[in-house]
């Protein structure tokens, strides 16, 4: 018999109760002996001490167990939004996901981006609406804002008694009652159901089986079952749904072998660890595998030579851990469908593919907009080298860090998404590499965009032997649109193998500007270039390449560009004049506020460098009775009137004798 396999992915905002979900799950499946506790830091998938110490947790955890036939791997993801990247990773290893949500507050912000990314990755989902025993709990209202913000169907598996209270109970609606239900719930979205609910009839059982899970499997419809995790209330009713209604890994199988590193991390006896999910094939130890890197996210025409393709690295595979429970067991073996550690792959990387490329749509949750400055505590320089090793292992973890050093600079940076994610980065440092480390405040990552259309020229013909001619159009666009690269050249001006070395170098330009922000919204096309057949030296189009793009900025212009953020806020209605008087100074823009019985609910778009001490001003004003939710919207030209300056890495191309000295390997930074 075929082995089936439910790759899941437990998400929601911070104190939903994904980890105590989580625990249950793997008790009442019988893989752990006793649920732990969040609160007393004994839950199986908290392993950090910090997790344990705040009672959060900061990382994705794995943990499998079995139930009525089927191997069901569980992605225990972190609920704070100063981890999301965490979350838009595991959506990568995901069959479907089980999205919690309170039955008092509702639909928080982090909630409605995690359903909008499954909305774009195109994943199933199931809803549990958890803590249905609490005072004030409204499951009917939750579904009510749920509907307000997807365009899915819902369809409520469960009746329940005693809501709001510390006794609930929960059944599931099976037999005759779950034909009818089902048969209302499909009428919208097929035909046949339609023409039974027209006809006053229902489907039989069976059939409405087949259709919902067909409707699941399309991302059409979405299945609502209530609960209380702390209570164990509804657990059993959830797994018997998983494995009746919620489709397997089948639905992303994939021909050969072919997977996708989803996470890694850092053992110290077992080094880099590889968490892998896996659409087709086996791989068993000592098996070569291919590493694959994604491919390049800045779109090209069809016209545009291609960037070169370096040959897959090939690594041996030294051993095989799977999971059994929380803990990992040696098997030597991983099947297509399951998910396992893989060790021994020392240059994957998170995001990196397994065999081949897995078809898989992007979703992205995470847009870093604060950097911070690291040093050594102590201020010691020497340690800088180690300190920069550290981050770099800690950027593979987490990639969104995306530590930054030039040998010679005196500081490190690292890009963050808050507070949390700064403590638990430092506290990392302390106990996995007993180092010291200090953060300055952060700043806001700006970006930067040409200002107007216009050339962007550059030659290299001196010294000899050299000669390398670069010619852009440079074309601003609208915000959000990235980067394009078109245009090719004829060959006998521009040997095909040149024009793929000025695209890869065009890439890397993008991370610094006039400004040194990061470089996006234009098209770029390459209209002119020229080589020399005596003269011309491989890499003499990455020396040229880097003066052109600089050029093109210097001469054209380039705009800052500032992080805005979407607020949401929730307050007394008499607040409503300090709390629009706060975003009129913070250079916001705000929709009319919404009254709701004694509350005022105000939503607006501010910008970050205005707004980072907002949270605490909102506590103040409403002696904390405000709830505040905030989310990254967009970038937008900056209109703060000052120059926002980013210290540059390495030689500036602008400075040409230098950069050709720096580029040609003559010159170093001090």
């Amino acid at each position: 018999m075929t082995e089936k396999f439910h790759n899941i992915g437990i998400m929601a905002h911070v104190d939903s109760g994904k980890t105590t979900l989580t625990e249950q799950l793997l008790y009442l499946t019988g893989a752990i002996r006793q649920a732990g506790s969040v609160d007393s830091g004994t839950a199986a998938t908290d392993s950090l001490s910090i997790e344990k110490q705040r009672g959060i947790s900061v990382r994705t955890a794995t943990a499998s167990t079995q139930w009525k036939d089927i191997t069901i791997n569980i992605i225990d993801t972190p609920g704070h939004v100063d981890f999301a990247g965490e979350v838009e990773r595991a959506l990568s290893a995901l069959d479907y996901a089980v999205v919690i949500v309170s039955a008092v507050e509702g639909v928080r912000a982090h909630t409605e981006n995690i359903l909008k990314s499954l909305d774009a990755a195109k994943l199933p989902r199931i809803v549990f609406i958890n803590k249905i025993d609490r005072a004030g709990a409204d499951s009917a209202s939750v579904i009510s804002e749920l509907k307000s913000i997807s365009s899915q169907s819902y369809f409520l598996l469960s009746e329940t008694e005693n809501e709001g209270f510390d006794n609930p109970s929960v059944k599931t609606i099976d037999g005759e009652k779950f034909a009818v239900a089902a048969t209302e719930a499909l009428a919208d979205l097929c035909d046949e159901a339609a023409d039974a609910f027209l006809c006053d009839e229902a489907l039989t059982e069976e059939r409405a089986v087949e259709l919902i899970k067909k409707e699941i499997s399309d991302c059409r419809l979405t299945p609502v079952l209530c609960g209380s995790a702390k209570l164990s209330i509804g657990i059993r009713e959830l797994a018997d749904i998983l494995a009746k209604l919620m489709p397997s890994a089948e639905r992303r199988a994939a021909d050969g072998l072919c997977g996708i590193i989803f996470k890694i991390e850092h053992d110290k006896n077992l080094g880099k660890v590889s968490h892998i999910r896996l659409f087709g094939g086996e791989i068993s130890n000592r098996d070569e595998v291919e590493i694959i890197s994604p491919a390049d996210n800045i779109t090209a025409d069809s016209d545009a030579v291609e960037i070169e393709a370096k040959p897959p690295a090939k690594e041996k595979v030294s051993q095989i851990k799977s999971f059994s429970g929380a803990r990992l067991t040696d098997t030597g073996i991983v099947k297509s469908g399951d998910i396992a550690a893989v060790c021994g792959l020392p240059s994957a990387k998170t995001g990196h593919f397994i065999g081949s490329l897995a078809v898989s749509e992007s979703a992205k949750l995470v847009n870093p907009f604060l950097r911070v400055r690291v040093t050594p505590s102590d201020g010691d320089q020497l340690k800088l080298p180690s300190l920069a090793a550290a981050l770099g292992e800690l950027s593979d973890e987490e990639p969104y860090i995306d530590a930054k050093w030039e040998n010679g600079q005196k500081e490190i940076t690292i890009s963050t998404t808050g507070k949390i994610q700064l403590e638990v980065i430092d506290t990392l440092l302390k106990e996995r590499y007993n180092l010291s480390a200090a953060f300055s405040p952060p700043t806001v990552i700006y970006k930067e965009t040409p200002s107007q259309k216009g050339y962007a020229r550059a030659s290299y013909t001196m010294p000899k032997p050299c000669w390398a001619v670069v010619e852009f159009i440079f074309e601003p666009m609208p915000r959000g649109y990235g980067v394009s690269y078109h245009g090719r050249l004829p060959s006998n001006q521009c040997f095909y193998r040149y024009q793929s070395h000025i695209r890869t170098s065009f890439n890397s330009c993008l991370e610094q500007g006039l400004y040194g922000w990061e470089v996006t919204d234009f098209k770029c096309t390459l209209v002119g270039g020229e080589h020399h057949t005596i003269h011309t030296h491989p890499l003499d189009f990455f020396v040229c390449t880097p003066m052109a793009f600089m050029n093109g900025l210097n001469e054209n212009g380039s705009t800052i560009l500032e992080p805005l953020l979407k607020i949401r806020v929730s307050a007394p209605a008499d607040l409503s004049g300090k709390v629009l008087s706060e975003i009129v100074k913070m250079g916001g823009e705000y929709d009319s506020p919404v009254i709701r019985s004694d509350n005022v609910v105000l939503e607006a778009i501010v910008p970050v460098a205005t707004s980072m001490d907002f949270p605490t001003k909102l506590a103040v004003i409403s002696s904390g009775k405000a709830v505040l939710n905030q989310s990254f919207y967009g970038y937008r030209e900056c209109r703060d009137g000052l120059e926002h300056i980013n210290p540059r890495r390495g030689v500036n191309p602008l400075d040409r004798s230098k950069w050709i000295l720096y580029a040609r390997g003559a010159y170093q930074t001090d």
